[in-house]
């Protein structure tokens, strides 16, 4: 069994240690790959001198999320990896992780997305993204709980469902892009589930947000709505567009006139994407290994 893990870094420098050193550490061995997305720290220096074992792609520019993991996915495809460790540069894995969560996936097949528990960085609770609570494992009432959604944090994805349902979208930069994701599972018959004990950690509970911050994550939800297969074309699109009129109408209401024409000026961008986003949900409703790139493809597009 093949195990691959892909980080996407950018500015990594206060994560390395922990995330890395919890791969190493992993029971069942697992090969490193960081992306890096044009740091400006001294992340790569680092990982170089101090973890001389892990490959290293150095993207010129940020790529975004989707992407960047992307060219990893298409690695672990090439090179035959049975499993794609998908792993957020703020989160690292207790040591019985990817033992437990690929034993689960051998065992149900019929998950596509499988991951631990999600506990803050200083592991004193749950991480809001997090789908369920930690029991022992003579507690566990089963070995895996299926939930709707877990974010991307710490995924566990067999190379033989993403050679069904693809990579991420290129509709999506940076979030959103493991909502639409995980809409795609469920639309090609696959469930996401957790396991109840194990833990990974996602240090990201001191982030500040700001109200645009918040304004984007809202325009965001709204193309995730856009571009839900689940729903008909033209019941996604209203879908989407009441989304940004909701809230443009509650930033006026507000008095948040910066808000208000932001929303505005989303819904427009959704008109003048509809085509494409179109076209990249009729790809996304046919099984194949949409937006994994051929070797050629990924090396043009690191180079």
């Amino acid at each position: 069994m093949k195990v691959l893990t892909v980080i996407i870094s950018y500015n990594f420098t206060r994560w390395i240690q922990p995330c890395l050193n919890s791969l190493i550490r992993s029971e069942v061995p697992t090969d490193i790959l960081v992306i890096d997305n044009g740091s400006s720290d001294n992340c790569i220096k680092t990982i170089k001198e101090e973890f001389p074992k892990v490959r290293i792609i150095e993207n010129e520019k940020n790529l975004g999320f989707g992407q960047a993991n992307n060219i990893g996915i298409s690695i672990a495809i090439k090179e035959q990896y049975d499993y794609v460790l998908l792993l957020n540069q703020d989160a690292w894995i207790d040591q019985n992780v990817i033992g437990e969560l690929t034993d689960l996936s051998n065992k149900f097949n019929d998950f596509g997305i499988i991951t631990s528990v999600h506990l803050v960085g200083d592991r004193s609770t749950i991480d809001s993204g997090s789908p369920g609570c930690y029991v022992s494992k003579e507690d566990a009432e089963s070995p895996i709980i299926e939930t709707p959604f877990v974010n991307a944090a710490i995924w566990l994805i067999p190379t033989r469902v993403l050679k069904e349902v693809g990579g991420f979208s290129p509709l999506f930069f940076h979030y959103g892009e493991d909502v639409d994701y995980a809409n795609r599972i469920h639309y090609h018959g696959y469930k996401i589930g957790y396991c109840p004990y194990v833990c990974g950690c996602h240090d990201r509970a001191k982030r500040t947000t700001t109200n645009a911050m918040r304004h984007r994550a809202t325009a965001v939800y709204c193309l995730t709505l856009f571009s839900n297969i689940h729903f008909p074309l033209y019941k996604a699109f209203f879908k989407s567009i009441k989304c940004c009129l909701h809230h443009s109408a509650k930033s006026l209401f507000k008095a948040d006139w910066e808000g208000c024409f932001y929303f505005i000026k989303v819904l427009f961008k959704l008109l003048a994407n509809t085509k494409r986003v179109d076209q990249i949900r009729r790809l996304c409703k046919v099984k194949g290994s949409h937006f994994i790139y051929t070797p050629l493809e990924a090396y043009k597009i690191i180079t």
